[in-house]
């Protein structure tokens, strides 16, 4: 009869074995994505299926889990580290990121106050101010005056706290507060509002331009109308890279059209935003100035393991009077003293994860030569397929692409769009997603994937025109 056993836990020497194995699975995996179908064609429930219906009663062995993690994870996975990813938006893996996310999680701290872990909040502040200097930010963004920025998990975190902070501001009854974001701008804007308890009726979809940008002079139209009925104007959302077109909403004109109504102006530039390491197109960043907020994901195009958002406020005070409680449990002597930033009064949730860790490791990895590089690179290449495109008799440019996004359809209209998409989707040699711009179907390609050279686009390019 077998002695019970002492421990469950790994050991060390297991550990380190099955380490290496984990790393040279990934290494291997990154290999070789480009080799795969992109899309998964699983059929729904096949996953399920594959999986035993109870727990494990005894521990298994873990080279059991890896070959599940083969034959019964890969077949479900849409390779969004793949270079022949274009749907969507970039969701970016890179080496240095990986290695950060991992010992981070070796680590396993909880950073809701500088208490906990001072490292964990003193090197995301650091790390946050180099992205101030990496993309040229306005001042007020930085931690060494009134501002600051934090790690949220995504821009749509950020969103809903900047509304919060808004909504703080405003100190009054929440029937009375109107906000105005474009037709454009991403989901997540109603999703904050409805999540802040406020009126969905008092939410204002902005008309916007030719190049679906914001429509200033509508703005302010909307704005008069409001407060003549009695509204207070409280947030705005401009957004830096639209989903559907890459659209750059005009923020001096917008800023300008709030004057005198104390309402935030917060910007989402979430995947836009990485471009601004290139001063060639700091442009998109022009006004941002005179915004409260701010926010891009590096997790997108800066080779960040998802998930880190980037957030800034230029009133550090104005988010944590709206975000901070504290109850006995968390109080100490750093905290009470003022000196010290605590994080958790800057998000949603209390807990946080050690994310600057893998933001740090990116660019001390890439440096700004390193980054501005590829950034570069996937800037060419989608305006070289734009050109190609607009060239093609068989198909038009929904809109000139101002950066890495390129968004076309077929002459013949809707159902000819809809069948060239499925037929690129279908070879399993690209991904590419959809949307609507000016009620056409249009096909969308974002070029930013960590590994996509020029050959994966050449190939796209043979793709599109063989099926159109």
């Amino acid at each position: 009869m077998a002695a019970p056993r002492e421990s469950f836990h790994m050991t060390s020497d297991e550990f380190r074995a099955h380490g290496r194995a984990v790393v040279d699975w990934v290494a291997d995996y990154l290999d070789r994505v480009g080799d795969l179908p992109v899309a998964s064609a699983v059929e729904p429930g096949a996953v399920r299926a594959a999986l035993p219906p109870a727990p494990p009663e005894r521990g298994e062995p873990f080279a059991a889990m890896l070959r599940d993690l083969d034959e019964v994870v890969m077949p479900g996975i849409t390779h969004w580290q793949s270079p022949n990813f274009y749907g969507f938006f970039p969701c970016n893996g890179s080496g240095p990121a990986i290695l950060g996310d991992l010992v981070s999680t070796g680590l396993g701290v909880q950073g809701m106050l500088w208490a906990t872990s001072p490292a964990v909040t003193e090197l995301e502040t650091h790390v946050l101010d180099w992205v101030v200097d990496l993309l040229a930010l306005p001042e007020r963004f930085r931690s060494t005056g009134a501002g600051g920025g934090v790690i949220q998990d995504s821009a749509s975190s950020a969103t809903l706290c900047a509304l919060i902070a808004a909504r703080e501001r405003a100190g009054a009854p929440y029937g009375t507060l109107a906000g105005y974001t474009s037709t454009q701008a991403h989901s997540s804007v109603e999703k904050a509002w409805r999540v802040a308890g406020l009126d969905p009726a008092n939410l204002r979809q902005v008309p916007v331009d030719a190049a679906f940008a914001m429509r200033p002079d509508a703005l302010a139209t909307l704005l008069a109308a409001d407060v003549e009925a009695g509204l207070r104007p409280t947030y705005v959302v401009a957004t830096v890279g639209t989903t559907s077109s890459n659209a750059v909403d005009p923020l001096p004109a917008i800023a300008a059209a709030l004057v005198g109504t104390n309402a935030w102006l917060h910007v989402d530039a979430a995947m836009s935003g990485t471009a601004a390491v290139c001063p060639e197109y700091r442009w998109i960043h022009d006004g941002l100035d005179r915004a409260d907020s701010y926010c891009f994901n590096p997790h997108k195009w800066m080779f960040t393991s998802f998930d880190c958002d980037a957030f800034y406020v230029a009133d550090r005070a104005a988010l944590t009077r709206a975000l901070s409680i504290v109850p006995e449990y968390l109080r100490n002597a750093a905290s009470d003293s003022g000196a010290v930033v605590d994080y958790r009064d800057w998000q949603i949730p209390l807990g946080r994860r050690f994310r600057a860790l893998k933001l740090w490791f990116v660019i001390r990895h890439y440096g700004a030569e390193g980054l501005r590089h590829h950034v570069r690179e996937h800037v060419a290449l989608a305006q070289e397929l734009a050109a190609w495109i607009d060239a093609d008799p068989r198909l038009v440019l929904s809109v000139p692409p101002p950066l890495n996004l390129v968004c076309f359809r077929h002459v013949e209209g809707d159902a000819r769009t809809q069948a060239l998409l499925d037929a690129l989707n279908g070879t399993g040699e690209a991904y590419l997603t959809h949307t609507r711009l000016g009620d056409n179907l249009t096909i969308r390609v974002s070029v930013g994937a960590t590994q996509t050279r020029r050959e994966h686009v050449e190939r796209l390019r043979a793709l599109v025109d063989f099926h159109a």
